[in-house]
């Protein structure tokens, strides 16, 4: 861990590697702060990794009047596409209309919606004919069906997404540790925060950091950061949780996706075509306590099979679940404590401590990048930073390369400019070009890539963030586990007893994923 000896005094420590710590470090680093960021487990591990795989600027925020988010997002929308070409995509969605009034009133909303995004529009909307819309979509149930509403919109691996920023920022110069674990927050003599207290989760060494600017990015759990910095401190997350059932291409054959923009719980029904599969979601469940591994509640799963199979002509099962996951979204708490979670704004929020901790919640996968922003803003404005202006609005993200839907149909694609690289590897070592399993398309090779330059030093590191086949298939990934334990070990220098500890705790996390039809 010399990384973390390598400053006397860091300018920026960022606690948290998921989508909004991440995006934190890289503005830091973009006006050239000495940053450090560390993980208490592994990038984009919690929420950050479980979304619907969308960028999007929030259909159902519009429908709430909530202007300035969306307009927010889709501009945020834009500049993924255009820094991240590898991983982010224009994706076609279809609302199907089962109401005579659907199709005026939707391809309005849809329009305006569009309008919103300005010059970083991807695509008009439009209304189609029944026909065109059972061609289109063809397990769309066609009963009572009017046409359907086309839109655009942006799709996305998160995850990848996660690595190819934590990346980024290595290459900026940042210090990125993922198993890492911050344990407590240093004062100066006035009692103002100096820094943090750290622990490498793999050695168990204790480790004290001294900086100018702490920022408290960790999603669901920073309440128990505010704890370390003022025990008894309000809570300040009310989490909600979100489950999504992933699904055989077969039952979204085409290459639009669904979307319902009305459910029983109020929340949109979202069906997504995603590496080969479909992804059924999502749901929005407040709940009280929370983990790392949360697991979907039976009466989720039941909402979303039970509401799809409404729209569905071949109505998905239990047992059609190829994996199952939910996340947690951290909300910002209501005042009153009353508000339904899916009446919460999206819209992130910063706060102060006294001590001068900074802390950001709320927002959403697709603003990630003005989130960082506007946390080191404040730092800038409380004159704990000299001024600098941000540069990541135009920052490439690292793989960044212009990616068709026909590359997307090699699974490599998410390696972007380093797909090359990677091929080489398994020239080099042929026995890498070996798949992990006869029935999925993943390579030796990954694995030991994702060691190499990913930052992976767990099976659940690579089964769940680096290749996504715990998200895409649990039973494959389980299967899966002694074969890549034995490549990392090889890579890491690591025993036959830490490949067993491995394998039994990844099967462990993976039971969560899988849907019992018992």
């Amino acid at each position: 861990m010399a990384p973390l000896t390598s400053q006397p005094i860091w300018d920026l420590v960022v606690i948290g590697g998921g989508a909004t710590g991440l995006g934190v470090a890289l503005d830091g680093l973009s006006r050239g702060y000495k940053t450090l960021l560390l993980e208490q487990t592994d990038f984009a591990k919690g929420t950050s990794s479980r979304a619907t795989k969308l960028v999007h600027g929030g259909v159902r925020y519009l429908a709430q009047g909530d202007i300035s988010l969306v307009r927010e997002a889709l501009y945020e929308r834009g500049l993924l596409l255009k820094n991240a070409p590898h991983l982010v995509k224009n994706q076609s969605f279809i609302i199907p209309n089962y109401e005579w009034w659907g199709g005026a009133y939707y391809t309005f909303g849809m329009k305006v919606y569009d309008l919103l995004s300005g010059k970083l529009s991807l695509g008009a909307a439009e209304h189609i004919s029944k026909q065109e819309t059972i061609r289109r979509l063809g397990n769309i149930r066609t009963e009572g069906l009017h046409g359907g509403v086309v839109y655009q919109d942006g799709q996305f691996d998160d995850a990848r997404l996660a690595i190819s920023l934590a990346q980024t920022a290595v290459e900026m110069g940042g210090t990125l540790l993922n198993h890492c674990a911050v344990r407590g927050i240093l004062k100066d003599a006035q009692g103002q925060v100096a820094g943090v207290q750290a622990v490498d989760r793999e050695t168990g060494k204790a480790y004290e950091i001294n900086a100018k600017v702490v920022v408290n990015a960790t999603g669901i759990f920073v309440d128990e950061i505010l704890q370390l910095d003022k025990p008894g401190t309000r809570k300040l997350v009310r989490p909600s949780q979100g489950v999504h059932i992933v699904l055989d291409k077969s039952f979204l054959p085409g290459n639009d996706a669904i979307m319902i923009p009305k459910t029983d719980d109020g929340r949109v029904l979202f069906a997504v075509p995603w590496h080969e599969r479909v992804i059924l979601g999502t749901t929005d469940t407040p709940l009280k306590e929370y983990s790392e591994e949360p697991k979907a509640l039976e009466e989720e799963i039941d909402f979303i099979l039970r509401t799809a199979g409404r729209y569905l002509a071949r109505a998905p099962r239990r047992s059609d679940a190829l994996s199952v996951f939910a996340g947690l979204r951290p909300l910002a708490a209501p005042q009153n404590g009353s508000a339904k979670t899916r009446e919460i704004s999206r819209s992130h929020k910063i706060l102060v401590s006294e001590a001068g901790l900074i802390t950001i919640t709320g927002g959403k996968w697709t603003t990630y990048r003005r989130m960082g922003q506007d946390a080191v803003d404040k730092a800038i404005s409380l004159k704990k930073l000299p001024k600098a202006k941000s540069k990541t609005a135009d920052l490439p993200i690292h793989g960044a390369l212009l990616t068709t839907d026909e590359d997307r149909r090699n699974h490599l694609y998410v390696y972007g400019s380093d797909q090359p690289a990677l091929l080489e590897l398994i020239k080099q070592q042929p026995a890498l070009g070996a798949k992990l399993d006869e029935t999925l398309e993943f390579v030796q090779a990954e694995v030991v890539w994702a060691a190499r330059y990913e930052m992976a030093r767990t099976v659940e590191d690579v089964l769940a963030r680096r290749v996504r086949v715990l998200f895409l298939d649990a039973e494959a990934a389980i299967r899966m586990a002694p074969a890549v334990a034995a490549l990392l070990a090889r890579e890491l220098g690591h025993d036959h007893a830490w490949q067993q500890a491995q394998v039994a705790d990844f099967t462990q996390v993976a039971q969560n994923y899988l849907l019992q039809t018992g």
